[in-house]
């Protein structure tokens, strides 16, 4: 163990690429990557120069300024990871600059906006059934295809494939069949990323926040991090609500873990982690939300959201 990783940088000598790092989930977890001690190449498509289809304030930017404010080193790549010669490039910087990838973060998402929950398949805009498709399929393999190579190049790697909701929480319907897809398809990604990278002596999992208390869940109650609880009263749910940084600790723990190898293949969770692990949420609670809504929500059992906290 170096002196870096022996003064509470665990992840000092670790090289991450957290694809789709703008916001929520993933900004948290470049942040929390950063806090541990790794370079993190965090990419995206809204930067301070334009806004992505998306349209919010957020950028990649900022979000490599508060890595390096946590602890790490962040870098700002502009990517599109729809655009494999974008993504061919990130890769090459990389490998160019640091001539691994240890831990590979497939966390590109972006299309909530083009949700329309409770229509039929065919009461659906295709357009925007197809884009969430497309943002949630093609460039997580995109990234997979140019990204694994490096990242297999020494034993050890991680890939994290980033989702909503676990293998067994999303057997139950969500509502509106393209987003269904789109949020089982990193599930069955880590499997079968699993079964490749196995012989290289890497891991392959898909983890899952639970009620992420995002940039843009907080806007959508009118409310902030400081007082996320005003939102309960309207949404009684939300009061199992997590932080973004539980899924990024939850990141931390596996990434540091020397025995991560038994989670090869698995869907697994932030408050099933921690769980595992031990570590908290920012309030020093460890919320289960899929705990919740399986036993509570969908089972009928007597219980609240505090119970599972």
């Amino acid at each position: 163990m170096t002196a870096s990783q022996s003064a509470g940088k665990p992840l000092a000598e670790t090289v991450a690429l957290v694809a789709g790092a703008t916001r929520g989930a993933g900004r948290a977890m470049a942040v929390q990557l950063g806090a541990a001690g790794a370079v993190v190449y965090v990419t995206g498509r809204s930067t301070r120069a334009r806004r992505s289809e998306v349209d919010r304030p957020e950028t990649i930017e900022e979000t490599a300024e508060l890595v390096a404010a946590a602890g790490g080193t962040g870098i700002a790549v502009p990517t599109d990871h729809l655009e494999p010669e974008q993504v061919r490039a990130l890769v090459e910087r990389v490998d160019r600059d640091h001539g691994r990838l240890d831990v590979l973060v497939n966390d590109v998402w972006g299309g909530d906006h083009l949700i329309e929950f409770g229509k039929k398949v065919w009461e659906v805009d295709l357009a925007k059934g197809l884009r969430m498709l497309r943002l949630s399929v093609d460039t997580h393999a995109i990234t997979s295809h140019f990204a694994v190579p490096l990242l297999i190049r020494r034993p050890g790697g991680l890939l994290v494939e980033i989702t909503d909701g676990t293998e067994e929480f999303n057997r139950t319907y969500r509502e509106n069949l393209f987003y269904d897809l789109a949020k089982y398809a990193p599930i069955r990604m880590a499997f079968g990323l699993s079964e490749e990278l196995s012989g290289y002596g890497c891991t392959a999992v898909c983890l899952s926040p639970g009620f992420l208390r995002s940039e843009q869940m907080l806007d959508h109650f009118g409310v902030t991090e400081e007082n996320w609880r005003d939102a309960v009263k309207n949404e009684p749910h939300f009061a199992v609500a997590e932080s973004p940084a539980f899924v990024g600790r939850a990141l931390v723990a596996l990434a540091t873990d020397p025995e991560r190898a038994r989670w090869n293949g698995k869907s697994l969770s932030s408050g099933e982690l921690a769980k595992v692990y031990g570590f908290t949420d920012t309030d020093g609670s460890r919320p289960d939300c899929f705990g919740y809504f399986q036993d509570v929500v969908f089972g009928g059992a007597d219980g609240s959201p505090e119970d599972y906290r």
